[in-house]
């Protein structure tokens, strides 16, 4: 009587412990497509980048909550008891999930407010490199040497943000010393003439170049030219090069380097 009824008992256990596989196996499954076919809806895709991952790590996170809480009904434990458990844990739950909280609240205001966008580079929260997704609780950056960044959403949006893609022109801010003895308008007029020549240089604003300091020994000059924000790395470093080699052609004289008597001993 007793082996008959622990095997009616096995028998019952085993069954649902099968039934919970099949559910968790096809419902991984079904929430893997239900989100493939959300990306490719129509809706999804004219959405903005942010918007859109955002809202696909929602419904990700609500079905599974669904997978779960039915295989909870499969094993035939009460809904009352859950209930229950998480009440009486109400105050450590909530304390541990203040940060997820917090973080659920800064995704929220991020997709609202829209700092930025995704493929922009920006700079936050210590960081910066270029949005590649905004999820529920996390934003990822991929940085220039192609490292990945998880930023917190909370930290984020209580962060300073700058966007450097959101403009359309951005400028290029150069700085250069020579020796005291050249004449000033000649340094300008060549650092001119080669942001004048720079093809990614707009005309307008029109480019700058001026004195800007100087020491003892040393001129300092200040050139700026805008261009188009994408072009800016480009026009970065061909005017650094551009501008040091227009130098020497010119015989362009360094600032002399002062030698202090006690590196004579």
């Amino acid at each position: 009587m007793l082996s008959t009824t622990l095997i009616s008992m096995a028998t019952a256990v085993g069954g649902k412990i099968i039934l919970a596989l099949l559910v968790l196996i096809i419902g991984n499954i079904l929430i893997k497509s239900i989100l493939k076919m959300l990306a490719k809806n129509k809706i999804f895709e004219k959405a903005e980048g942010t918007v859109r991952t955002f809202m696909l790590s929602f419904v990700k996170i609500g079905l599974y909550i669904v997978l779960v809480i039915s295989i909870i009904g499969i094993m035939g434990v009460p809904m009352a008891s859950v209930v229950a458990v998480l009440a009486s844990a109400g105050v450590a739950v909530g304390l541990a999930l203040q940060g997820a909280l917090s973080n659920l609240a800064g995704g929220i205001m991020l997709m609202i407010f829209k700092p930025f966008r995704l493929g922009d580079y920006v700079s936050a929260a210590g960081v910066e490199g270029v949005v590649k997704e905004v999820t529920l609780f996390y934003t990822v950056l991929l940085a220039v040497d192609n490292k990945r960044i998880t930023v917190p959403n909370g930290s984020l949006m209580n962060a300073n943000v700058t966007d450097f893609s959101s403009e359309e022109f951005r400028r290029v801010d150069l700085s250069f010393s020579c020796a005291k003895s050249e004449v000033p308008s000649k340094i300008q007029d060549i650092m001119m003439a080669v942001m004048t020549a720079q093809p990614q240089v707009l005309s307008e604003p029109a480019p700058f170049a001026r004195i800007s300091g100087g020491t003892n020994d040393a001129m300092e000059f200040t050139a700026r030219a805008w261009c188009r924000s994408e072009d800016y790395w480009d026009v970065y470093f061909d005017l650094t090069q551009k501008i040091t080699e227009a130098f020497a052609a010119n015989d362009v004289q360094a600032p002399a380097v002062r030698i202090s008597s006690e590196n004579l001993h």
